[in-house]
């Protein structure tokens, strides 16, 4: 159990967020202020807000309010680098005790911080911030996003069902997170394989009060199939069964064209037994190498090295 008082970085990642970032920051500075005068956190205590290459006036805003305020640190990046790489690049720059990440949206209700930091004070590492349910979804949204955890479970990947990236590290759980030096980034994959006492604070999703969301649909298939490929390779081995399904179903195809060829008269000859076990073959060969593929492009991004992203400004009162 922690029995002195930590120093808290709350990083929020930020894209085209103009509409949103005026109730962001007067509830984040709201929050910071009232947990430090009930003494769970310390004056130390700073809020990263990171522009993730934004478009509209997210910078300008972020940079005059850091500018402003020393409890604010502004980080720009060069260029749009996804909200993982956003992300992450916030956690590398926070140098306090605990960090707790949190979307500029505030679906996730900020007010669970306070949660978080006490499970903290008991000796948790990692903190999950857990949504208890999904009214604010859509139908469809609902089923697909439970739908995928389930899917992600089946192939072996260890996540927490219903969790996002609302959590809390400590520093050494922090720290052991930088390591895993990956450039297809999938962190509510990695912090499960950190390790380290953990625990769940439970909270209800809000709505979004103003903006967009970031995630559509595509956004969304796309970020469940890289968690797949980053953590799992079911789908490799998916394709050996596969084969041999095709297999089956080629001697199927065989008895059904002799079948059609000598019990019938209405078989076209070469047609049926040329045409269908071409079509069936050159399908599951597409399909195999596209999943193939996927895996060769991901071992293709890693191997370069590159870097998940670079920061070209960052503001902050204090260090001027």
């Amino acid at each position: 159990m922690t029995s002195t008082i930590p120093s808290l970085a709350v990083v929020i990642p930020c894209y085209n967020e103009e509409e949103m970032l005026p109730k962001t920051l007067a509830t984040m500075l709201s929050l910071r202020e009232s947990m430090i005068a009930k003494g769970k956190i310390n004056e130390a205590s700073k809020i990263y807000l990171v522009d993730d290459g934004s478009k509209d006036k997210t910078w300008k805003i972020l940079a005059q309010a850091a500018a402003e305020n020393s409890a604010l640190v502004a980080i720009k990046l060069s260029r749009n680098k996804g909200h993982q790489n956003a992300l992450y690049a916030g956690l590398c720059t926070t140098t306090e005790d605990i960090t707790v990440s949190i979307d500029a949206d505030l679906q996730d209700d900020p007010q669970n911080i306070e949660a978080m930091v006490d499970e903290y004070l008991k000796g948790n590492d990692v903190v999950y911030g857990v949504r208890s349910a999904r009214h604010t979804d859509t139908f469809f949204k609902r089923f697909t996003a439970e739908g995928y955890y389930h899917v992600m479970k089946k192939m072996g990947v260890d996540l927490v069902f219903n969790h996002a990236d609302f959590r809390l590290l400590s520093r050494r759980a922090l720290e052991s997170l930088k390591e895993y030096d990956e450039s297809n980034l999938f962190l509510r994959g990695i912090v499960r394989e950190v390790g380290y006492p953990s625990s769940i604070v439970e909270y209800e999703r809000q709505a979004r009060e103003a903006g967009e969301s970031k995630y559509p649909l595509k956004k969304m298939l796309s970020f469940a199939w890289k968690g797949i490929t980053a953590f799992s390779t079911a789908p490799l081995r998916m394709i050996t069964w596969l084969g041999l399904l095709s297999g089956f179903a080629s001697f199927a195809l065989i008895a059904w064209v002799l079948a059609v060829r000598l019990l019938t008269d209405n078989a076209t000859p070469g047609w049926a037994s040329v045409l269908l076990p071409l079509l069936f073959i050159g399908s599951v060969q597409l399909i195999c190498l596209g999943i193939i593929g996927e895996y060769l492009s991901k071992i293709y991004e890693e191997v370069k090295r590159r870097p998940k992203f670079h920061i070209s400004d960052i503001v902050n009162r204090s260090n001027k």
